[in-house]
Parts: C-alpha cells; sequence; structure tokens
C-alpha cells in the first residue's frame, strides 16, 4: 500500500483543481459541464488504482496526471486571456451559448481532450518514464476502457428525453458523427506517430499543429447551436 501512495498525490492535486473549477463556474457553462464530466472520470481513475485494477500504478498515474495537466492548462490560458489549443477554442468560445446543450458541450470536450490532449500525453508519459508506447499501451487501453462506460452514461445523463430527440432532430445527426472509440483508435496511432517522429522535432511540430487544428474543428462542429 506504501508503494501506492507514493503515486497518488499528483492525482490528488489534479482532482482538487478539477473540483475547485466545478464551484467557481456556473453550472451551465460548457466548461463546467465538462470539467463534471473529466472530474468523474479522473476520480474513477483514482478508485481504480487504489483498488489495484491496473497492472502498472506508475504508468496508469503518470499517464492520468499528464493527461489531466493539458487540459488544465487549456483552462489556465484561456482564464488568463491566452489562447490555449485550437482543439479547446470551439469550447471557450460557445461556453456560454444558449443554443448548445450540455451533451454537446461534454461532448466536444471529451473530443479535444481525446482526439488531441491524449496522444501528447502517451508522448510525455513515455518520455517521463523513459519507455515506449507499446509499454504504456495496456495502460492507455484500460483508462480508453473506463471513458468509454462513462461516455455511455453521460450520453444517458445529459440526453433529452425520448419525446425531444425524434429522429430528425439536429442533435441526433451530431451525436452520430463522433465516436469516442474511433477517437480512440485514431489517437493510439498519432501517439505512435509522434513517438516515431521525435528526431524530427520540425515535423512532429507540423504534425502536432494539424492535429490540434483538425481535432477543434471536429469540436466546432460539436458544438453547432441548436433550435429549441
Amino acid at each position: 500500500m506504501a508503494q501506492l501512495e507514493q503515486f497518488t498525490t499528483p492525482v490528488d492535486a489534479v482532482v482538487s483543481r478539477m473540483r475547485a473549477l466545478e464551484e467557481d463556474l456556473p453550472e451551465r457553462d460548457g466548461v463546467a459541464v465538462f470539467n463534471r464530466v473529466y472530474l468523474a472520470v479522473t476520480e474513477a481513475v483514482d478508485r481504480c488504482v487504489e483498488a489495484g485494477r491496473f497492472g502498472d500504478a506508475r504508468t496508469a498515474v503518470t499517464l492520468d496526471v499528464r493527461f489531466a495537466e493539458r487540459y488544465l492548462a487549456a483552462v489556465d490560458a484561456a482564464h488568463r486571456e491566452r489562447r490555449p489549443p485550437a482543439c479547446w477554442r470551439p469550447l471557450f468560445q460557445f461556453r456560454r451559448h444558449p443554443g448548445v446543450r450540455p451533451l454537446q458541450f461534454a461532448l466536444a470536450g471529451i473530443n479535444a481532450h481525446i482526439g488531441h490532449d491524449l496522444a501528447l500525453a502517451v508522448v510525455d508519459t513515455c518520455r517521463t518514464l523513459d519507455c515506449e508506447p507499446a509499454e504504456v499501451e495496456g495502460e492507455f487501453d484500460r483508462v480508453g476502457d473506463l471513458l468509454v462506460s462513462l461516455e455511455e452514461r453521460i450520453r444517458e445523463d445529459l440526453m433529452p428525453g425520448p419525446d425531444l430527440l425524434q429522429i430528425a432532430d439536429p442533435l441526433t445527426h451530431l451525436l452520430g458523427s463522433w465516436s469516442l472509440d474511433r477517437a480512440r483508435d485514431a489517437t493510439w496511432t498519432a501517439a505512435r506517430a509522434l513517438w516515431a517522429l521525435r528526431g524530427l522535432p520540425d515535423v512532429a511540430e507540423e504534425f502536432t499543429e494539424r492535429l490540434d487544428t483538425a481535432v477543434g474543428f471536429a469540436g466546432r462542429i460539436l458544438l453547432t447551436p441548436l433550435p429549441d
């Protein structure tokens, strides 16, 4: 148990920061909607680590913390009126738009965080632990499985009632345009590519910028304002 306690403090730190955001932000704020979702994910990972459900607790915690730090850095940039990464800009731009529904905010945040931040967090983890992506893949998959199960719960909790969600409802089409499973698979490919490009910093930077832009474009589509 003492060995696990050595690695829980960094998770506690990011959880504390997310809880502080939850207290500070208005409930309907789009960033607050995503923050509640992500706080639940991080707390779930922390519980799994404590329960010994990860084969390599050190890798899981490092990945979880590096992942969370990228979201928190984007929040800090936006609150200090600096430009966050392109993948996060749509959420900050539309966070108070009355035509965007809570489920859209949640999925746009998940899109930014999974589609862009997770790939970079895998690379960050490999550098921190001096290992190859293949050594991180098992914990990557376990964290991804948690995210998929939580995404299903999010859709259930935030989905409008069946009387509102008809086949022709624009929200139905938006929801069908994005898949966490597909995003996770693409992220793993992107992470491996970035790791392979680490000796070519100019190419890696260009790849990262294009990934950031593409994920931001998808987020903007997810945040299309909808009629009541």
